[in-house]
């Protein structure tokens, strides 16, 4: 799976010049006396000929109607009358056409230059000689390679090392989901865990995966890099995969089998212990190899450049790709290996697989392409506060000219805005920013920002809106792989004599997403562009969009639980679902009860379809804010700054 996902998975530059050497000819040589000038090639100028007065006239076959002008070669001696080769070779260039008709030889060299290779001046020799052609070789710029040197973009970056950090990925969704999509089912029927125990579980090691990011990304653009901290963070997870299998294999780390469906042991603390570190080394890994993957996928391209922009974009289209294939067989075949096979081989094939991406990846050092590390965004914006809250009592200026800014390049600038001008206090300049008098010294940071990291940090603060409104839906996501994998452990899977695994059923929900994929790029962009002229939806419209699928999604989930609850408790007494609880240990009968059946999941999600419609309407809300703020921003001009439009 692993090698699979391998196989599906410049620049602004400065130039220089690089002397290469192409296959070499055999030809004859004789010499030529001065006076030299003028040549066919530049007249009597005398900045024509190099040092040592080591070049030569060409002839007919060569000079290509003047091109030859310039040309380098080496020639050396091969052969003649009276064994006159010297060894070695010499380097000559090209400044005439042969003068004499017939032209003695293939090419006439200097007396220097023919002394360098001929005892004898007088004689005809016979010569290899091998041209030098210029090439021109870009480095990417504010990249390097893995030696530290500019990185030449014909050497490194592009889809080469690309794709291997796509298996990488590939390869992490493989581990992390094939893990996730069905814990739930070994956290009830291995370790007798109650229902809404289960699902906490599931979702808080979810969780941690992701709020681990910040500690990843914190590390990468701060000390590490993102090339280490993939490698770190993914070998991490290695262990944490390879603990979890170890954990499920050996018996004396899960309870004994339930004699009964009413008398079960649950897992002792010391075997949860060791359930937990495995399942949290695994969140680490994960959290730390998220946050810098796709980023250093990126760093292989330059949206700045107008031939690699468009690869750049393709990446991240082929990123998410592998990221739903993996999830895809991880819901499938892992799945099925977990059920039908053990859980531990399930693991251990997690384990391996990604020992083999790292091990791949690893291979492919000396042509990735490397940036800088440039300081956390999360430490920019603590030190635009800090700055801001340590001058609340100094008045902004009126003239925002007044105001600190590094950023010469109107490029790289960003707009001053009247928004959130609290926050312009930390641009504000003052003595004791440098030190005192000595204004020499480099400003403090955390007393004073450029107007461009306050206007970005305004840009964060104007998304959070945005942001809150998607908590919600990350609340519905997670039902996908807690209590819907253990709705469907209550249903008849079976197809003629297979049982599809209950974790399995959530392809479903990775199918769709792979079918959108596909549609949204081959039939609603090219529809798009066709009769309304944009490239698909904008970001916030594909945001809207989504969270109202999800409401639907909840609404019809709650409609098929009540239908499925009604079947499995058809001799049950209905519950009221005035009163909402968490379940867990005790026999607690809320909405989700020790068991799925005796809860009330249907008005749980019920509950949530209905705080996703509020949502969606928040967010609608959250949005016209959002883009009534950047629609005044484009109409603001500060220096040179262009009329860029604000990215989302």
């Amino acid at each position: 799976m692993a090698l699979l996902g391998l196989v599906i998975a410049i620049i602004l530059s400065i130039s220089c010049k690089e002397m290469s050497l192409v296959l070499g000819d055999i030809g004859t040589a004789t010499s030529y006396d001065p006076p030299y000038t003028p040549t066919k090639c530049n007249g009597n100028r005398q900045d024509q000929f190099p040092s040592g007065n080591l070049f030569v006239q060409v002839s007919e076959g060569l000079w290509d109607n003047g091109a030859a002008c310039g040309r380098r070669y080496r020639l050396r001696c091969l052969s003649g009358s009276n064994k006159p080769c010297k060894q070695g070779t010499v380097d000559v260039r090209v400044v005439d056409f042969c003068s004499r008709r017939p032209c003695p030889s293939t090419i006439v060299m200097s007396n220097d230059a023919f002394a360098a290779v001929s005892r004898s001046s007088d004689a005809k020799i016979n010569i290899e000689f091998v041209q030098y052609v210029e090439k021109i070789v870009s480095f990417a710029a504010n990249a390097v390679d893995h030696r530290g040197s500019p990185a030449d973009k014909s050497k490194t970056g592009g889809w080469l090392p690309a794709t291997l950090i796509l298996g990488i990925e590939f390869c992490e969704r493989l581990s992390t989901m094939g893990i996730a999509v069905n814990l739930v089912t070994y956290l009830i029927g291995t370790m007798h865990l109650p229902s809404a125990t289960s699902a906490n579980t599931v979702t808080d090691f979810m969780g941690t995966s992701f709020l681990l990011c910040l500690l990843g990304g914190f590390l990468a653009d701060s000390f590490l890099g993102r090339y280490k901290t993939v490698a770190i963070f993914a070998s991490i997870q290695t262990l944490g995969t390879a603990l979890l299998a170890i954990s499920t294999h050996l018996p004396q780390l899960r309870p004994p089998p339930c004699h009964s469906q009413t008398i079960c042991k649950q897992a002792t603390t010391s075997q949860m212990a060791m359930l937990y570190a495995s399942l949290y080394v695994i969140a680490l890994g994960t959290g730390g190899l998220k946050s810098s993957v796709s980023g250093f996928g990126t760093d292989q391209f330059d949206e700045n450049d107008e031939n690699e922009k468009p690869q750049m974009n393709l990446f991240f289209g082929r990123f998410f790709f592998l990221v739903s294939l993996g999830t895809l067989l991880a819901v499938t075949g892992l799945v099925y290996v977990q059920d039908e096979v053990g859980r531990s081989l399930s693991y251990g094939i997690c384990s391996i697989s990604m020992l083999i991406a790292i091990l791949i990846f690893l291979g492919g050092t000396r042509k990735y392409r490397y940036k800088r590390t440039t300081g956390s965004p999360i430490v920019h914006i603590l030190q635009v506060i800090v700055g801001a809250v340590k001058k609340r009592g100094v008045e902004v200026p009126k003239d925002v000219n007044l105001l600190y800014e590094t950023s010469l390049d109107g490029s790289l600038r960003v707009h001053h805005t009247d928004q959130f001008k609290f926050l312009d206090k930390a641009a504000i300049i003052r003595k004791e920013d440098y030190g005192g008098d000595n204004s020499n010294m480099p400003p403090n940071p955390w007393t004073l920002s450029s107007v461009t990291k306050v206007e970005e940090v305004k840009m964060m603060i104007r998304l959070l809106p945005v942001w809150a409104t998607t908590i919600i839906f990350w609340t519905t996501y997670a039902q996908m792989i807690t209590f819907s994998v253990e709705q469907a452990s209550t249903m008849d899977r079976n197809i003629g004599g297979f049982q599809i695994p209950a974790g399995s059923l959530t392809v479903f929900f990775v199918a769709a997403i792979l079918i959108s994929l596909a549609a949204y790029d081959r039939l609603i962009i090219p529809f798009m562009k066709k009769w309304f002229g944009k490239p698909g939806f904008t970001n916030l419209q594909r945001i809207g969009i989504g969270l109202f699928l999800s409401t639907l999604g909840m609404a019809a989930a709650a409609l098929a639980e009540k239908k499925r609850l009604s079947k499995a408790k058809e001799q049950l007494a209905r519950f009221d679902c005035e009163k909402v609880t968490t379940g867990g240990g005790g026999g607690g009968k809320g909405w989700v009860g020790d068991r799925i059946n005796d809860g009330r999941l249907d008005c749980f999600y019920g509950l949530l379809a209905v705080l996703s419609f509020v949502d969606f309407w928040l967010f609608l809300l959250s949005a016209a804010w959002y883009r009534s703020k950047t629609a005044t921003r484009k109409d603001l001009k500060m220096g040179s700054v262009g009329k860029g439009e604000e990215k989302c």
